[in-house]
């Protein structure tokens, strides 16, 4: 989805419905009420409240960082400016030490304790190997803190990520963020990308931007999320969602519910399967 053709979605005819339906649909996901998998259904949604708990002074610019679980940034993600996720983590730490005039926050993905597979190798263990503590002006979030990425991020100058769809979300609120790896975002027109360790620190110097996202860019990474979240998730009537791993199962008793017409979505797919047409689902 990274390299697909940019026609796909970025000619798509934008309208207030379709502004209100993804727009309503990704603030859902700061509880995720419409989700089958979600992270933050008890997080705190106050950001005044978080900034006390963090020791945040609000006077002073913010620059959040949201990492990965490192295995799943290793396996399915092609690197960009960085070998791996902990290459582009610890030279970011190194850059945030130089820089105290800054608030720096790194929230280490909840799924790191709360996924499926919880993550054996733990970023927090990663940074206190490597700097032992950090300095006050860094604030580290741990998985299992219940602080709302979102409502953290609303605090923020820009946002620093590397692979994380929150990405996408982020910069429909208007955020910048600059993405460093292959998040499903970069090359899309509205984030700020990086190639190389030397481009990153560049970005990183020009630090806090003091600014949001011209409303062109914002238009359009809304349009990109509706087409990831709308037309590239294809809602199939024979699976049904269960609390156990999968999170599915095959919710299938006639063979009446597999035949041409009886499931949209299941048509798309054999259709895309069997003639190469595109996996995008409309309404």
């Amino acid at each position: 989805m990274i390299d697909e053709p940019a026609e796909y979605w970025n000619d798509l005819a934008w309208s207030e419905d379709k502004e209100q339906a993804i727009m309503g649909y990704l603030h859902s996901r700061w509880t995720g009420g419409n989700d089958w998998i979600s992270f933050q259904s008890d997080a705190e949604l106050d950001s005044s409240r978080i900034a006390e708990q963090l020791g945040l002074e609000r006077g002073k610019p913010i620059v959040g960082l949201l990492t990965n679980v490192i295995w799943d940034a290793q396996l399915h993600f092609r690197q960009s400016a960085f070998p791996s996720m902990l290459e582009w983590l610890f030279a970011s730490i190194d850059y945030f030490i130089s820089r105290p005039d800054m608030q720096w926050v790194i929230r280490v993905h909840p799924a790191e304790v709360k996924g499926t597979v919880p993550s054996r190798q733990k970023v927090a263990d990663e940074i206190a190997a490597r700097y032992g503590s950090l300095p006050d002006h860094i604030k580290l979030v741990l998985p299992e803190d219940k602080i709302s990425t979102y409502a953290l991020m609303s605090l923020c100058d820009s946002a620093l990520v590397f692979g994380t769809k929150t990405a996408l979300e982020l910069a429909c609120t208007g955020l910048p963020v600059v993405v460093a790896g292959e998040a499903w975002c970069r090359g899309k027109g509205f984030t700020i990308d990086v190639s190389d360790p030397d481009q990153y620190r560049q970005v990183l110097e020009s630090l806090p931007l003091a600014r949001r996202l011209p409303p062109e860019q914002v238009e359009l990474a809304r349009k990109y999320a509706y087409h990831f979240f709308f037309r590239r998730m294809i809602p199939l009537k024979c699976l049904a969602p269960i609390s156990r791993f999968g999170p599915y199962k095959v919710n299938v008793t006639r063979l009446e519910q597999l035949m041409p017409g009886a499931d949209p979505g299941l048509d798309l797919i054999c259709d895309g399967i069997l003639n190469g047409k595109p996996f995008i689902y409309d309404t």
